[in-house]
């Protein structure tokens, strides 16, 4: 705990030092979820470092795990949201995991859902399997998607 605890510390302070150069104002929440450093920026006017479907987001995510390699010699899992944006997707790919179980519950036919990134698919099978269904990724990266299975496939 006091290890995730330290990268979110150092995450936080890169992360600070980043939007000052930016001259952007934002908050940093830290928190640890799952086993992993969670660092959050919240604040009026963000969405430049989301960027378009969360490119820029995933690229200050890698920068950041840098800077916390470099402070600590080990890799990090951190998470990074900014303004909410992967709190919200994770809101909508739940939703899209359970109700895909729902229609191959409903179906027993497979439904094999868009590519998705690892994060994304994490989401999806993990509701799939709250739903009592099986899924699994297929495809090679960076296409990669879920096929969500009946029951008794």
């Amino acid at each position: 705990m006091a290890r995730l605890e330290q990268e979110g510390d150092i995450a936080a302070d890169y992360l600070e030092e980043l939007l000052d150069i930016a001259d952007l104002d934002g908050d940093l929440d830290i928190d640890v979820e799952a086993d992993r450093a969670a660092v959050s920026i919240v604040g009026a006017e963000l969405t430049q470092l989301v960027g378009r479907d969360g490119k820029v987001l995933e690229a200050l995510q890698e920068l950041t795990r840098l800077a916390v390699y470099r402070e600590t010699g080990e890799r990090s899992r951190l998470m990074l949201d900014i303004s909410g944006f992967r709190a919200d997707k994770r809101s909508r790919l739940t939703q899209l995991g359970a109700e895909t179980a729902a229609q191959v519950a409903e179906s027993g036919e497979p439904v094999s859902l868009e590519p998705m990134s690892p994060f994304e698919r994490k989401i999806v099978h993990d509701a799939v399997a709250a739903a009592g269904l099986r899924s699994e990724s297929a495809g090679v990266e960076p296409r990669r998607y879920v096929v969500v299975l009946p029951a008794d496939a």
